[in-house]
């Protein structure tokens, strides 16, 4: 065994010799960063300093199929701005449905039911799943559940909703289902202009930021669709809103942005959204009039996007290609389709969900569900021949670290803590690293079978990761 190990660690060593990867050549960066025992998914480079023969990867999300139809008399061919939360173990889904704002529930996110609940009257019938059936917010309501330690039990859940006449107006509800207003007036207002408000206009109690933010629809001064942003103590009270920003990407219309903090590493902030391509046409006429597409609804056409941002007006923007394209058939070329619904959900012990709107405009209209693993949005790759990366020094809290990969039956992950200059901490180098091998969602790393990294804690280090044939698309020290 020990000669086995001999030969591995001569051939990582070989690898770096003949890559020219060497630690020492690293510019040292001043900057520490506070990991504390926060999860980290590999979404942009902020804890990245150098890769070298390995990049980040964006995953595409698995296609499980249509999960509930949008058929009933009051819905119509035109719901849009889906909303899932997972409230313990009942899932609820919000939606537009016609003029109307509708409910369904889950009991594991992928089974759904529109419950009867009688509290509105509907074509001479309470027998429906509306939820609000008058006013302006119907156009876009969109809820979630508030995890402020301040939050009263009978404000629950909180929302906003509105067109750009009224502004946002704010409700509360103690179940998710009864709703009132919490003002008569739209409490957001400013910086909206044309097409203001007209989309998911995305709040939520920031857990790292310990306020309200919301991200809500703008029209730039060219024209283009956009985000702004504004905060608040008291969800009634909002700070003056700022335009975010792309980072040096093309101008695109962001149709809705869906942000909203990642479940498992909630100060990062995850916006599957959708772009719209203004009159880029794919059908002709008379496949619209064949696919009974609404007459208005076929010479634009959209996808999903996936970007992210960890807070202030900065979007990141690593990848430009499309999350989840459409899909095959025309029926998925049309305008404002494939709408991602707002929010990712934990539907198994090592799987996610997201979920879409398609077919908009046509009596065939349904939410999608698609899955990926728990943080595998994106990861950390490597090709046969491997590659490396060393991180940014940062400061960690906690006695061990939990890794989420997978590799080949050929691929190996090894890891090496270094001090902030780069240098290898005895008793944690690549020599003495384990040989990860496997395909885990929580793997605890060794040095020589010690797991306790405690006495690193609280002071300035890095990761020097060799991988090969391989995935990393989380660490977390705790």
């Amino acid at each position: 065994m020990k000669k086995i190990k001999l030969v591995i660690c001569f051939f990582v060593i070989l690898f770096i010799a003949l890559s020219g990867f060497n630690p020492s050549d690293m510019p040292v960066n001043n900057e520490v960063i506070h990991l504390g025992s926060k999860r980290e998914i590999f979404v942009d480079h902020y804890l990245i300093d150098k890769l070298e023969g390995i990049h980040i990867t964006m995953h595409s999300p698995h296609d499980e199929g249509i999960v509930m139809h949008f058929d009933k008399p009051w819905e119509g061919k035109f719901c849009a701005y889906v909303t899932i939360i997972k409230d313990t173990e009942l899932y609820r889904a919000y939606y537009r449905g016609g003029d109307l704002t509708c409910y369904a529930e889950s009991k594991d996110g992928i089974n759904w039911v529109k419950p009867t609940l009688r509290l509105f009257e509907v074509n001479g019938s309470f027998k429906n799943n509306v939820i609000l059936a008058t006013g302006s917010a119907t156009h876009n309501f969109t809820p979630f559940l508030d995890t402020s330690p301040d939050a009263r039990s009978d404000q629950k859940y909180k929302a906003l909703g509105g067109i750009f006449e009224t502004g946002l107006i704010p409700f509360i509800s103690p179940d998710g289902i009864h709703w009132e207003k919490l003002e008569d007036e739209g409490v957001i207002k400013k910086g909206a202009f044309t097409w203001g408000f007209d989309s998911q206009n995305c709040a939520f109690w920031s857990e790292s930021e310990q306020l309200y933010i919301c991200y809500f629809r703008i029209t730039t001064e060219k024209g283009f669709r956009s985000v702004s942003r504004t905060t608040s103590s008291d969800f009634i009270n909002w700070t003056e809103s700022v335009e975010m920003t792309y980072g040096n990407t093309p101008t695109e219309h962001i149709y809705i942005q869906q942000t909203s903090p990642y479940f498992r590493a909630q100060h990062i902030y995850v916006a599957i959204g959708a772009r719209f391509m203004r009159g880029r046409q794919v059908l002709t006429n008379q496949q619209a009039i064949k696919l009974n597409v609404d007459s208005t609804h076929f010479k634009d056409i959209s996808d999903a996007f996936f970007m992210t941002t960890r807070g202030g007006n900065v979007y990141d923007r690593t990848f430009m290609e499309s999350f989840i394209r459409p899909g095959i058939g025309l029926s998925n070329w049309v305008s404002r389709t494939n709408y991602p619904a707002l929010n990712v959900v934990q539907t198994g012990p090592a799987e996610m969900s997201i979920y879409v709107v398609q077919d908009y405009a046509q009596p065939a209209e349904h939410l999608r569900r698609y899955s990926l693993r728990l943080d595998g949005f994106t990861s950390i790759s490597a090709p046969f021949k491997g590659g490396e990366a060393i991180t940014k020094p940062f400061i960690f809290s906690g006695k061990e670290l939990e890794i989420n990969y997978s590799t080949s039956v050929a691929g190996e992950i090894r890891i090496e803590i270094q001090d902030e200059n780069g240098k290898p901490i005895p008793g944690y180098t690549m020599e003495e690293s384990q040989i990860l091998i496997g395909n885990e969602i929580k793997r605890i790393v060794a040095w020589n079978g010690k797991e306790n990294v405690k006495e690193l804690a609280s002071r300035p280090v890095r990761l020097h990761i060799y991988m090969k044939d391989a995935d990393l698309y989380s660490i977390r020290f705790k």
